[in-house]
């Protein structure tokens, strides 16, 4: 198994790559592998992150998410951060754990925050939007209540059966020169992009703990067959605390549900 040992030197040239001051060279090193498509992507390219234990949870039954990953797995999703124009979570996310979205513990700049509210369900009083932090972006349906979020901006999306359009979403976000995507959470949101055909790639980062019950980090629609699960090309790394999992969803396309648009809904 191959260690991703990120040097300031190293993590330099990928700031320098996202902004378009330096080149890809070779490739081979576990490090460019990884950070490599993120950073230098060229056009859209969207990267979804669920830390968990060996177990496949994120979080205890009664919702305490606190160190479910090590420090090097933590290091590894600001990092993820830092080289994204944007990051999306669900509205359950928000309400739950209030998070900042932010980098703190790698150098680099914190990304925009979107936040997928369907039904209009934040109150205003959420973290993200009076820590003066970076811009916020809230997604709801037209039917829902209008409201301001401070500075927030508020994109108001037409609502099918199922939720909010994934494409619409990050449609939207392109629009805006934000092209580089992190979808972090909750399972159902980063399913939903995924079962859409919208992930390019899936890091999965676990935790050497067992937790035994509580939410998993993705919650994707039933399968009855094997023969119908995603068998994307996956290289392993150790990332040091944690193990990472990095899935090129482009390597093997969606099966079972190919080409079927898929939705958004509320709550994540």
């Amino acid at each position: 198994m191959r260690t991703i040992d990120v040097t300031d030197a190293a993590w330099g040239t990928l700031l320098a790559l996202q902004e378009g001051l330096a080149d890809l060279e070779g490739g081979a090193d576990p490090v460019t592998r990884v950070y490599g498509p993120i950073a230098g992507a060229k056009g859209p390219f969207v990267i979804a992150q669920v830390g968990q234990s060996l177990d496949g949870r994120i979080a205890t039954p009664t919702g305490d998410a606190r160190d479910v990953s090590g420090p090097d797995g933590l290091a590894h999703l600001h990092r993820c951060r830092a080289l994204v124009d944007a990051v999306i979570v669900g509205v359950t996310t928000v309400t739950s754990d209030d998070p900042r979205l932010s980098v703190r513990i790698v150098e680099g700049r914190s990304p925009v925050r979107v936040v997928i509210d369907c039904r209009g369900d934040l109150s205003g009083g959420e973290g993200m939007f009076h820590d003066g932090g970076a811009p916020v972006i809230v997604f709801q349906s037209a039917t829902a209540p209008p409201r301001t979020f401070g500075q927030a901006e508020v994109i108001r999306l037409k609502e099918d059966t199922c939720g909010l359009c994934t494409g619409a979403i990050l449609q939207a976000l392109a629009d805006r020169g934000l092209q580089r995507v992190l979808v972090e959470g909750g399972a159902k949101t980063i399913a939903r992009f995924i079962e859409a055909g919208h992930v390019d790639r899936l890091h999965v980062s676990v935790s050497p703990i067992i937790i035994g019950s509580g939410p998993s980090g993705i919650n994707f629609s039933p399968i009855e067959f094997l023969s119908e699960a995603r068998r994307p090309l996956t290289e392993v790394y150790s990332l040091g605390s944690d193990i990472l999992f990095d899935c090129d969803l482009r390597s093997n396309p969606v099966l079972g549900r190919q080409g079927e648009q898929v939705s958004v809904a509320n709550p994540t």
